[in-house]
């Protein structure tokens, strides 16, 4: 499970977490039955307090993404629905604005604000596939 924390967004941490783990459970990443790492673990991995991994957990409980098994684990509920291609681009539409706002604000060019987004884009596809251990190919919308 591949999450990556942006503290300096205006979207709470725990909102973070969930919103990844619905998209990956969505995508097919993360598949009904799959066991995801235990709060504790997850907590130390992302360098946020376990309460918060907690709520993140209850949460999905509650959406019957997730489903946590007293002494036995927590694990994927939901089956993989389809998400499509305009919403995935809606999905994309928020954070790229702001991010092109800032960009206006601090006059960054746009070809040097692609040139960062891309950098951004690669390093995070390399992060993700060296987790996962495989390869895999740039996804495209």
């Amino acid at each position: 499970m591949f999450i990556r924390i942006e503290p300096s967004s205006s979207v709470p941490i725990y909102r973070q977490i969930i919103d990844q783990i619905r998209y990956q459970v969505a995508a097919g990443i993360l598949k009904k039955g799959d066991k995801v790492l235990s709060v504790r673990e997850l907590a130390l991995q992302l360098a946020v307090n376990q309460n918060t991994i907690l709520k993140v957990y209850n949460e999905l409980c509650r959406e019957n993404v997730l489903k946590i098994e007293r002494g036995e684990g927590t694990y994927v509920l939901a089956e993989q629905h389809t998400i499509s291609t305009q919403e995935k681009r809606d999905m994309l539409a928020g954070p790229l604005r702001q991010a092109a706002a800032l960009a206006i604000q601090l006059d960054i060019p746009l070809d040097l604000a692609a040139q960062l987004l891309h950098s951004e884009y690669e390093t995070i596809l390399a992060q993700r596939n060296s987790l996962s251990g495989g390869s895999k190919e740039s996804p495209h919308v």
